[in-house]
């Protein structure tokens, strides 16, 4: 076999299975940061903000998906009318089926506009060097092999063979939030981002362009009380990239230390007429301990794609004492 096909292969089921190419997470719903760069600083106050992601997406398949991600960012504040944040993050996936490894690091910079009344503009840009790769240097093609000898020549003449290059590319990335404080005991935002817009150049292959399909997000947020200091979030996440969609809503329960959630993952577009419009239940559990937030979700597949043993994630984030406060708050988000 050559390799032209053997890459026409992957592309195809890489496609059908990921549906997208960028990597998104179950609890983005509430560590949006893996979204949107304008969550840099968002606590205010002179506050670190950090956090850990692991995923494992169908360990039952022969396709399983690993993905980590990390973040820490800071918030300097100068009073109502001046701050900003600035962060840093990176992600790294993998795809056991085809030996696909994706990384990328960002530096992010969000300013935060006093629009006064209590509503604040927080506009980011982010920017970062990413890398996409298969292992195609493992493979024995089929004119390396020669049957009666029963030798393997190292290199093969398939002309694809020495085009095989993974570039790093550049990746210019932006996003917003309007935020209204508490107000009653109730706060929310809305916000998006837009990843990609260079469309950086994502071919393995020396000489060709696949562009990558820029990444829409659309969210937001609203928090109340509820049974005197607990409170209950709602969330709702809006994702567009190339002919894909997909929309997240849920909601999260705060009963002291511990944290409840439950989403539900959509595919509005249904893409074809075997695609559900329901793809997912996810749960979430998490329990905080003084600055630190503990987290673990498990998405239950309805669709019929088959046993895949479902997605699992946990998390781990911080968040630094207020400095700047009479009395220490609570988190934002």
């Amino acid at each position: 076999m050559t390799l032209r096909p053997i890459l026409t292969i992957i592309v195809l089921v890489s496609c059908c299975f990921a549906q997208a190419q960028d990597p998104v997470f179950t609890q983005s719903n509430y560590i949006q940061e893996t979204l949107n760069p304008a969550f840099s600083g968002f606590e205010d106050n002179d506050r670190i903000a950090a956090g850990l992601l692991s995923r494992v997406q169908w360990p039952n398949l022969d396709l399983q998906i690993h993905t980590q991600y990390a973040y820490v960012n800071k918030s300097y504040d100068y009073g109502p009318s001046l701050g900003f944040g600035v962060g840093i993050n990176a992600v790294w996936q993998y795809e056991s089926f085809n030996n696909y490894n994706y990384a990328q690091v960002n530096l992010n910079y969000a300013h935060r506009i006093n629009l006064n009344n209590g509503w604040y503009f927080r506009p980011a840009i982010e920017v970062g060097v990413g890398n996409k790769s298969n292992r195609f240097r493992n493979l024995t093609l089929a004119d390396q092999i020669n049957i009666s000898s029963g030798v393997i020549n190292p290199v093969s003449v398939d002309p694809l063979a020495s085009r095989i290059n993974a570039d790093p590319f550049l990746d210019i990335n932006a996003g917003f939030l309007v935020e209204k404080q508490t107000f009653n005991d109730i706060s929310y935002w809305v916000g998006g981002s837009v990843r990609h817009l260079n469309r950086p150049n994502i071919s393995i292959v020396e000489g060709e362009k696949l562009p990558l399909d820029i990444f829409y997000s659309f969210h937001g947020n609203v928090r109340f009380p509820f049974l005197y200091e607990n409170t209950i979030m709602m969330t709702t996440n809006f994702m567009v990239q190339g002919p894909y969609n997909r929309l997240d809503i849920g909601t999260i329960f705060q009963l002291d230390a511990i944290l409840l959630g439950l989403t539900a993952a959509t595919n509005p577009a249904r893409n074809d007429g075997n695609a559900h419009l329901l793809t997912s239940i996810n749960a979430f559990v998490g329990l905080e301990y003084q600055t630190f937030r503990f987290g673990f979700s498990y998405d239950k597949n309805t669709s019929n794609i088959g046993r895949t043993d479902g997605v699992y994630e946990l998390s781990m984030t911080y968040l630094s004492r207020c400095r700047r406060c009479n009395t220490d708050r609570s988190r934002k988000k």
